[in-house]
């Protein structure tokens, strides 16, 4: 079971923040750093600011050395998937090939008002990611040399070079996920490396897990080739009080964490943790909330890692 420290920087977040987060995550020994791809804060300030995505990831692959870098998830909303794919690729190489993509349809309506983003309906957002995936794919995986060409209803290519190629070949793993019956599986099935299920219980997940790989069998695809993940809450502290302290400081009830989330003392993740394996996850994204508590990620690295 791998451990991936997630992180929320729309809730605020400076760069010298996330970078603490991450250095400190590499020197414990997660698998990787990821990040949400926001301009908006859910509720609060948000202040600083918000910070982008890609710029933050390619400052975190000069001022890191060994630990992976991904989004949960990039809005194909956001930017156009020939400079989107131009982007990753040099994000790839600034990191010596440890980015991981994930990208997802963008659904946070009011991001996109405030930053002047065109938000248009949710089959159009789809449509668009499923062309974003047939490009940047295309652009990766074509042969150096040849040239890519791509007609679709939103986004038309004509004789492109399709550099830079990432470090990694054919290309950086994808990441899909969500919880949509159709697109979602079908998406998946294509295009992903990796699904992921942010925030379900157990049963939930069981279900979309199953759905996902059911299309990949549709569509000829073995089933055991996609990585199947979860995205949960994280508050684990050493006895009932620190779980309820860190609780308190991300402004959540213990109780509901503990029924939602991943919380409890480091017996109680490890046994949460258990139950996602046996429904076939093999990774965990922890969505560490406090920013400033690094603590909490040295804890689970001390004391829930080495039993899973």
């Amino acid at each position: 079971m791998d451990l991936r420290i997630f992180t929320e920087p729309q809730q605020g977040a400076s760069y010298q923040q996330l970078l603490a987060v991450a250095r400190c995550a590499e020197d414990a020994g997660y698998d990787a750093f990821f990040r949400s791809d926001h301009y908006l804060a859910m509720g609060g300030d948000g202040l600083p600011g918000p910070t982008d995505a890609w710029t933050t990831l390619a400052g975190l692959a000069r001022d890191t050395s060994r630990i992976r870098l991904g989004t949960l998830m990039t809005a194909a909303t956001f930017r156009y998937p020939g400079p989107l794919a131009i982007t990753v690729a040099q994000v790839d190489e600034m990191s010596g090939g440890r980015v991981e993509f994930g990208i997802g349809a963008g659904w946070f309506e009011a991001e996109h008002t405030a930053y002047a983003v065109p938000f248009p309906s949710l089959a159009e957002r789809f449509d668009r990611l499923d062309e974003q995936l047939a490009v940047i794919t295309g652009l990766w995986e074509t042969p150096v040399g040849d040239t890519f060409d791509f007609q679709g209803s939103y986004y038309q290519i004509a004789d492109s070079p399709a550099l830079p190629k990432p470090v990694q070949r054919p290309r950086p793993p994808v990441l899909l996920g969500g919880k949509g019956r159709r697109r979602t599986p079908q998406l998946t099935a294509r295009y992903a490396d990796e699904f992921n299920v942010p925030f379900e219980g157990l049963a939930e997940s069981a279900r979309l897990f199953q759905q996902v790989r059911t299309a990949c069998a549709e569509t000829g695809r073995d089933p055991d080739g996609l990585r199947l993940s979860n995205a949960l809450v994280l508050c684990c502290g050493r006895d009932d009080a620190e779980v309820a302290r860190r609780a308190a400081a991300i402004g959540r009830q213990p109780d509901k964490l503990r029924a939602n989330g991943l919380a409890g003392t480091p017996a109680e993740v490890v046994d949460k943790i258990g139950r996602y394996a046996e429904i076939g996850a093999e990774r965990i994204y922890l969505q560490v909330l406090d920013l400033a508590d690094l603590d909490h990620v040295e804890l689970v690295a001390a004391e829930v890692a080495p039993q899973l």
